[in-house]
């Protein structure tokens, strides 16, 4: 449950959100489940519920509570508010052709990774990066290629918020080795998550640079380690995303 703290904010509407957030993390829930998770009164989790139903934002059946879809139609405005973010969903669907590995498409977002678009070549494994899902930016290669070109001083502000949790026992949790690794990243022009954020996994991530400066988000395409090696690893998964960015980023100076 988040902390909401601000005296400029609103609680009901943290509380609020801390109810939709569970409902969508556990696949639905009760009343009494839902606020003995959270710690609220069951008269309170009621009242937002009702109300949520009321806006058409959840659904109940039997007792039960779901998010209704609603909230796709809101994700799908969000993922299509610029024409730019429509290129870089082809572009994904291209590297996943391309490479027959999982490609994905990710922003910053509140100091952290999120998943925007993603595609499945013909050899893909399933992993748990759902669209729309946050993770730490040092925790996977397209948030440490977005690091990587960040001002240092808003490195510093995410780390100051997020801190560096670890997902693995590979993921960088120590300031020093992060930056280091940033910097290298810079000079190579990509950056490699070895089983940082799931065991068995590696993943090549590179910058998608903004017309007039800072980073507009990332590629990345994720595989499983006795394939992602190599020379796969080290020139031509590379070199497709790279070359896919520098298409991307002309596009968007010319459109």
């Amino acid at each position: 449950m988040a902390t909401h703290t601000d005296p400029g904010t609103v609680k009901a509407t943290g509380t609020a959100f801390d109810i939709i957030e569970t409902l969508a993390r556990e696949d639905g829930g009760r009343v009494t489940e839902i606020a003995s998770e959270l710690g609220f009164a069951k008269s309170t989790v009621h009242r937002h519920l009702a109300t949520l139903e009321e806006l058409e934002y959840v659904v109940k059946e039997d007792g039960e509570y779901r998010i209704s879809f609603r909230f796709l139609k809101l994700g799908e405005r969000t993922r299509k508010r610029t024409e730019t973010y429509q290129m870089a969903r082809d572009k994904v669907d291209k590297i996943a052709d391309q490479t027959d590995e999982r490609a994905q498409f990710v922003i910053e977002e509140h100091g952290k990774a999120v998943y925007v678009f993603g595609a499945t070549g013909e050899h893909a494994v399933h992993t748990n990066s759902e669209i729309g899902k946050y993770r730490p930016l040092q925790s996977m290669a397209a948030g440490k290629a977005i690091l990587a070109f960040l001002p240092e001083a808003r490195v510093e502000e995410i780390i100051d918020r997020h801190g560096l949790p670890a997902l693995t026992e590979n993921t960088i949790t120590d300031e020093d080795e992060l930056y280091a690794e940033l910097e290298e990243i810079r000079k190579r022009g990509y950056s490699i998550n070895n089983q940082e954020t799931i065991p068995g996994l590696r993943a090549i991530g590179v910058p998608i640079e903004c017309p007039d400066g800072g980073v507009f988000g990332a590629f990345s395409v994720s595989g499983p380690t006795h394939r992602v090696r190599g020379e796969r690893l080290e020139e031509l998964i590379p070199n497709i995303l790279l070359g896919t960015a520098n298409e991307l980023e002309l596009d968007m100076k010319y459109s």
